[in-house]
């Protein structure tokens, strides 16, 4: 009998898939997962009002079941975050083509300082809540919220990032250069133009679906509706996920 007629060879009837090559070096990625885990944590949150408002409690209830456990191990998978911060940090002081423009390199050290805060509180407040280390409940409130508070910053003094790098991408526009430049040149600066102003525009909008949430998580005994938690935190992931799939390409 041949090699493909026993069932341990039936991978043998496939053959190698690009598609699951690009799967398996996106679900390599820590970063790429936490994106895919916060799609299915915010739009779950969607699903849920929908299910509750058509009397689904039960369905209701087991998609929270899956939501829950999500939204915790994206915290737990955070726990790494400080590395590639550190690194990110040491980076931008010895990025030469930082150099020109300073004042967004003061922003980008500004939300490191941020998330320097950020990231030892979320730790704290979790190791905490699952009673891996001891602390009050206020005091673990309190980490809860200033945390939040931390990333809120981050997230506002992006606002002014892009802005800046708007500000930059429009004026390289104008100066761009048509007369005397062969057009395959000019064509190659187009392309990176529109490449910048999609970049600002992706990150844009999703700063628009985080800063919502920020603020919210920011504020004890916030009324922020659960469903705009979904809807924005959605609207963020979404774009988030999308780029993140594209950069396996």
């Amino acid at each position: 009998m041949g090699a493909l007629s026993r069932p341990l060879a039936l991978a043998g009837h496939f053959q190698p898939s690009p598609t699951l090559d690009r799967l398996v070096k996106f679900f390599n990625s820590v970063p790429s997962l936490d994106k895919l885990l916060a799609l299915v944590q915010y739009f779950s949150k969607v699903l849920i009002w929908f299910l509750l408002r058509a009397g689904r409690t039960s369905l209701a209830e087991r998609l929270n079941n899956l939501g829950v456990p999500v939204a915790d191990l994206r915290i737990l998978l955070r726990f790494y975050g400080l590395f590639p911060l550190i690194q990110w940090m040491i980076r931008i002081e010895h990025d030469k083509s930082a150099s020109g423009a300073p004042f967004l390199l003061n922003i980008k050290r500004l939300q490191n300082l941020a998330l320097v805060f950020y990231y030892p509180l979320e730790h704290a407040w979790w190791l905490a809540y699952h009673k891996i280390i001891f602390m009050s409940d206020e005091r673990m409130t309190r980490c809860s919220i200033w945390s939040c508070r931390w990333w809120a910053l981050y997230v506002a003094l992006q606002f002014w990032h892009l802005a800046s790098e708007w500000s930059i991408l429009k004026r390289r526009r104008r100066e761009l250069r048509v007369d005397g430049e062969d057009v395959e040149t000019v064509q190659k600066q187009k392309r990176e133009l529109k490449a910048e102003g999609d970049r600002i525009f992706r990150e844009t909008l999703i700063n628009v679906g985080y800063f919502p949430l920020t603020l919210h998580w920011s504020i004890e005994n916030s009324r922020f509706p659960d469903v705009g938690v979904g809807v924005f935190g959605t609207l963020a992931a979404f774009y988030e996920l999308s780029h993140a799939w594209r950069a396996t390409e």
